[in-house]
This record gives structure tokens, C-alpha cells and sequence, in this order.
């Protein structure tokens, strides 16, 4: 039987590098460059905050956690560049001029947990917009002058999520099933919205009279901005009526 030669001590060491090498290596996606502009940390955060970016930024790393792009110009979320990062548990893109949101712009980030969409020029959220964020905990949806409607079932598929922001926007009215469905919600911002007296707003107003206990919410912020004596009369009769059995 033919013996194969023995390996060289040369070819040896070559292998036991070899081995070590591929052993302590960090993924792929930690080492991937770091996109222009903004810094990367072995953390898995990339900060991209105030650096008059116009488009999302390119090339970041696969495993990144934490994505900060707040303070820009950016006027588009990718989908495709952004649901790559299946990973990502914090995205701010507060203060940019973000238009537009749709149920496929956060398609892959099911471990997403915080998102804030603050101080963007936003006019609408679609059904199911936030569908795909089933980890999603903190909604910061705040200060869009011209966000006037939220779909009823935008949120319906959020069940963990606990704070909800819709402060300062151009919201004259909010179908409360768009709240009914959240479980978990503990925290709601309502205030500085045009709210019109009608009968969508009038449910709103009772619901947090109702449930206020439940969560922190400054009631006083929801009773029609305009002011009509009569109808906060109306509902807080019905409030005390409603508490006086239970």
C-alpha cells in the first residue's frame, strides 16, 4: 500500500493559521465597510445622524442593530436596501423630509422594536402599514404637519406595541378600533392635533375617559380643541354614569 508523504512543518503551520484564522474571524457582516459618512461601532449601531444625507445610506453592515439616520435630507425609506436588515431592533429617522410608508417598506424587520418617524412631511398611514413590525414596542409618529389620516387598521397587527405618539400632527379625527386593537398599549400622545367635534371624535373623547386609567394619556388634550360646552358636558355624564357600576 502507497503511503501518502507526510505534510511539510511549512504546510502545518500554514493549516493551524489557517484554522485559527477562520475560528476568530468576525462575520462578514461585521466587518462590511461602514457606509460614507457615518461611523459604525462593534456594537452592531450605525450613526448617520446630521450629515445632510439625501438617500439611505448604502453598504451597511448585514447584522447592524441599531441604524440612526435622524437629521438629513432623506426623502425615501428603500425597501429592498432597508429589509435586508433583518437584524434591526432601533431605527430613527426622525427630522428628515420622508413623504411616503408602505407595508412593504418594513417587510424582513420582524425584530424591530423601536421606530421614530418624527418631524417628516408624512400625509397618510395606509392599512397595515406597521403590519410587519410584530416586535414593535415604541411608535413615535409625531410632529407631520400634514399627516391628517391614519387608516383604522394601521396598527391592527401590533400587538406588543406599549407607546404610541401621534402628537402634533393635522389629525381632525382617529377611529378608536385603530386603538381597541393594541393590548398592550400603555402610553398614548394625542395632543396639539385640529381635532373636529364630531361623532368619530366624540367616541375618541369617551374611550380615554373610559380607559385613561390604563395607560398615560393626557385626556384633557382629546375634548375638542374648538370647544363645545355641550358635548364635554355629554361626555362626562356618560363617563360617571359608566363608572358608577363598577
Amino acid at each position: 500500500m502507497r503511503l501518502l508523504p507526510a505534510p511539510s512543518a511549512q504546510s502545518l503551520r500554514l493549516l493551524f493559521l489557517f484554522i485559527f484564522v477562520m475560528g476568530v474571524a468576525p462575520s462578514p457582516a461585521l466587518t462590511a465597510g461602514c457606509p460614507d459618512r457615518c461611523v459604525c461601532d462593534d456594537q452592531l449601531v450605525v450613526q448617520c445622524a446630521g450629515q445632510d444625507l439625501i438617500l439611505f445610506p448604502n453598504d451597511l453592515p448585514l447584522a447592524t442593530r441599531q441604524l440612526i439616520i435622524s437629521n438629513n435630507r432623506i426623502k425615501e425609506l428603500p425597501a429592498l436596501q432597508l429589509n435586508y436588515l433583518s437584524d434591526l431592533v432601533y431605527l430613527d429617522v426622525s427630522n428628515n423630509t420622508l413623504a411616503e410608508i408602505s407595508e412593504s417598506t418594513f417587510g424582513n424587520l420582524r425584530k424591530l422594536a423601536y421606530l421614530d418617524l418624527s418631524f417628516n412631511t408624512m400625509v397618510q398611514i395606509e392599512d397595515r402599514t406597521f403590519g410587519p413590525l410584530s416586535s414593535l414596542v415604541m411608535l413615535r409618529l409625531t410632529d407631520n404637519p400634514g399627516l391628517s389620516d391614519i387608516h383604522s387598521d394601521a396598527f391592527s397587527e401590533n400587538l406588543a406595541l406599549q407607546v404610541l405618539d401621534v402628537s402634533r400632527n393635522n389629525l381632525t379625527a382617529l377611529n378608536i378600533s385603530t386603538l381597541i386593537a393594541l393590548p398592550s398599549l400603555r402610553s398614548l400622545g394625542l395632543s396639539g392635533n385640529p381635532w373636529t367635534c364630531d361623532c368619530d371624535t366624540e367616541d375618541l373623547c369617551l374611550w380615554v375617559l373610559i380607559e385613561g386609567f390604563k395607560f398615560q394619556v393626557n385626556k384633557a388634550v382629546v375634548l375638542c380643541w374648538v370647544g363645545d360646552p355641550a358635548m364635554l358636558q355629554g361626555l362626562i355624564t356618560a363617563y360617571r354614569h359608566i363608572n358608577s357600576f363598577s
